[in-house]
């Protein structure tokens, strides 16, 4: 398709820069990006765009995106050929691996590889031809809590259950505010619509939350609740359901076990009991169960709030089991399992274990192959056989985004090598001897089959690159390729299966899933002679709408017995942790808690390089409660100290009634102050690192995940106006 302008042709694209995968619409004249804008015809985002989408140009164009290898030298940054910067990094990983054996060397992945295809295809058979224990993601910040549940219940880590958002009268929302992130696990481009699309229909949206979020304030209701306590409500919700006798006999009811101990579990939180430390009324929680008894279709759905702190795992287990108490589950109007055109699901199904073996330093447990974000500081500052002497970054900036920002520093500084595969010199890669950059966005193919697991639709869409490469880049699945031959550690058979996987090219690989899939031509149970393939999907830039979620259980139940474990032995175990909070005080130290906070123009810490998403005003504050500000000798706008066991951080306070008493939220990813990093725009706006105040110690009992929400701080007055 053509505009009148002979120079100018339009193309289509996914947005990779968040959940949603929202279609573009992309002018392009003379190679160059003239507007951005929703793609009308987009089968699962119908124009949907936020401002990340049209932000895809900036990328494209910014100054500071590196498009060739550079390596670090004592004078500074320079430019190396690929074949030096690849036979460097061969060397150095081998003479390591050789001195200090496999599991010195570490490896990180960020939340890019997901959204980026070309990694995605092939980051899995490279971190495994690494041949290390030492793996570790940026999911064990924010969503391993999911994952455990899904493998405790439903024998499948990746098994997510997901609110049927488009047929749903009532949704109970803990701690996700999915009008700025766009649904994280709930693929849900233009969330604030369909919200509206449930209260027009006399249904009802309700935020539980610390804070009076973007979602709260279009929501039906909103309830504050006390960071840390969404596990008493949740267990005061069952124990009601058990004692009004409302727990629905369902079909997934049927082939479900432990109903009677998980009665007796929630017996000891009687609503009378919990409401006081929570925040919330006994008399409002009576009425948010009335509200998920008298609906007819009911989703509870929680996220980031109820997983980055020390419960996240019971929260999301508890969260499961009230949606089977209600008959929800697997329910048409409830939570569904998504059947998408590549089945992720059973592709990796073989790899979906946990527990299997330990952590050097302090012995957590891994799942799915990985340890927790939170101890690869330490496993790299602590000396003794398989310390991490090297380290692999890949698309990921944990100096950032990983709690104790300081520690993580001082372990990176202590390497004897590292290597980054990312497009920036920021706070992790400058630490890095050699940078390895992909070309990103608007140049590469795209296609969500990761996101495509989390969406509230089954859908399949295609997305060849807009622009083309520029001479002496290369893609990320060339750059993933070649260190897979070059670092591989292994028998002569998985020497042969390194050395085919590593030169299928992704587009064979994605045609192949298609076709074998559950619509594929070969495969298909749906579309039999007229299945999908990857040629098909090129001929529908829009995409192909498949079908709405639809019951699948217990056929995709994972499990051994074909069972839903509602009481797996790890959760009866933990939840006895949870007695004592019922009448647990504050820090005498440190009085106050913090949390975090999203902004819909924010996912990752490298977008405040980029002026359409850095821009707004008042984006990196602590917000403070006016009682508690009074409380300390604060004023808006002033300048405080915020303090906790590890470190502190100046930043500028802004006075709400938006957030609970005794509470303070700060945004997650800022504090770009460091010199040595090469984002110039990001460096303008710095702003401070919520991180600096976070102790790595502080985990989700049961998954490891970092537990960021709740961490006991201090706030003083500094009495000077924030410049």
């Amino acid at each position: 398709m053509s505009t009148s302008h002979p120079n100018t042709e339009i193309k289509y694209r996914t947005c990779h820069l968040c959940e949603a995968m929202c279609g573009l619409e992309i002018e392009i004249a003379n190679q160059e990006v003239v507007s951005i804008r929703g793609h009308e015809a987009d089968i699962y985002s119908k124009g949907h765009i936020c401002p990340k989408g049209v932000a895809l140009k900036e990328l494209h164009n910014d100054p500071d995106r590196l498009k060739q290898p550079v390596k670090r030298t004592p004078e500074g940054w320079v430019k190396i050929s690929w074949k030096e910067a690849f036979d460097t990094i061969e060397r150095e990983i081998k003479r390591v691996r050789k001195q200090y054996g496999n599991e010195s060397i570490g490896t990180y992945t960020g939340n890019p590889t997901v959204h980026n295809t070309g990694t995605a295809l092939t980051l899995y058979d490279t971190i495994n031809s690494i041949n290390t224990r030492n793996r570790y993601a940026s999911h064990s910040l924010d969503s391993v809590p999911h994952m455990l549940v899904n493998q405790l219940m439903f024998g499948h880590a990746v098994l997510a259950p997901i609110p049927d958002i488009e047929r749903l009268d009532y949704m109970l929302i803990l701690g996700a505010n999915p009008l700025a992130s766009n649904g994280s696990f709930m693929s849900t481009p233009d969330f604030k619509g369909k919200m509206r699309a449930i209260q027009d229909r006399g249904g009802k949206v309700v935020v539980i939350d610390p804070r009076r979020t973007e979602t709260a304030q279009k929501a039906s209701e909103h309830y504050f609740i006390q960071p840390e306590r969404d596990v008493l409500l949740l267990l005061g919700i069952i124990n009601e359901l058990f004692r009004r006798e409302a727990v629905v006999a369902s079909r997934v009811l049927q082939f479900t076990d432990h109903l009677e101990e998980l009665k007796q579990i929630a017996s000891d939180y009687p609503i009378e009991k919990i409401s006081s430390a929570t925040g919330i009324s006994a008399d409002q929680i009576h009425h948010i169960v009335d509200d998920l008894i008298k609906h007819s279709n009911v989703a509870v759905y929680g996220r980031m709030g109820v997983s980055v702190q020390s419960y996240g795992s019971l929260c999301q287990w508890l969260i499961s089991c009230i949606n089977i108490l209600l008959g929800q589950l697997d329910e048409e109007g409830g939570v569904l399992f998504t059947l998408p055109a590549i089945d992720y699901v059973s592709l990796m199904a073989h790899e979906s274990k946990i527990f299997r073996y330990q952590s050097r330093v302090h012995g957590y447990k891994e799942i799915v192959g990985e340890f927790p974000t939170a101890t690869l500081a330490e496993e790299m500052l602590t000396p003794g056989e398989g310390q991490i002497k090297a380290f692999i970054s890949i698309a990921g900036n944990p100096a950032r985004s990983a709690p104790n920002s300081a520690l993580f520093e001082e372990a990176l500084a202590s390497l004897e090598f590292m290597f980054a595969v990312d497009m920036y010199i920021n706070e992790t890669t400058r630490h890095a001897n050699i940078i390895l950059p992909p070309a990103v966005g608007l140049e590469t193919m795209h296609y969500s089959f990761v996101l495509h697991m989390v969406a509230t639709r089954n859908t399949t869409k295609f997305s060849p690159p807009p622009l083309p490469i520029a001479p002496g880049q290369k893609y990320d699945w060339e750059i993933m390729s070649e260190l897979q031959l070059r670092l591989f550690d292994g028998n002569w058979i998985q020497w042969i299966k390194n050395q085919i996987t590593a030169r299928i090219p992704p587009r064979l690989k994605l045609d192949l899933a298609l076709r074998t899939g559950p619509y594929g031509v070969w495969g298909g149970r749906l579309f039999r002679g007229d299945g999908l393939s990857l040629s098909r999907l090129e001929q529908r830039p829009e995409g192909i709408d498949l079908a709405p979620l639809r019951p699948i259980f217990p056929e995709r139940l994972y499990t051994a017995d074909k069972r839903i474990k509602l009481v797996p032995k790890e959760m009866a175990d933990e939840v006895k942790v949870v007695a004592g909070l019922v009448d647990q005080g504050a820090d005498s130290e440190f009085p106050l808690q913090l949390i975090g906070r999203r902004h819909l123009r924010s996912n990752n810490s490298w977008m405040h390089n980029l002026p359409v998403l850095a821009g707004g005003s008042r984006r990196c504050t602590a917000l403070v409660h006016p009682t508690d500000a009074a409380t300390f000798g604060i004023q808006d706008g002033h300048s405080i100290r915020v303090s906790s066991p590890c470190g502190e951080i100046e930043i500028e306070a802004e006075l709400s009634e938006d957030i609970i008493q005794g509470t303070v939220s700060i945004p997650h990813g800022w504090g770009h102050t460091d010199t040595a990093i090469k984002q110039q725009f990001a460096q303008q706006n710095a702003g401070a690192n919520i991180n600096q105040l976070m102790d790595h110690t502080r985990l989700d009992g049961l998954s490891y995940n970092a537990a960021f929400s709740g961490q006991p701080i201090k706030i003083e007055s500094l009495g000077s106006q924030k410049n």
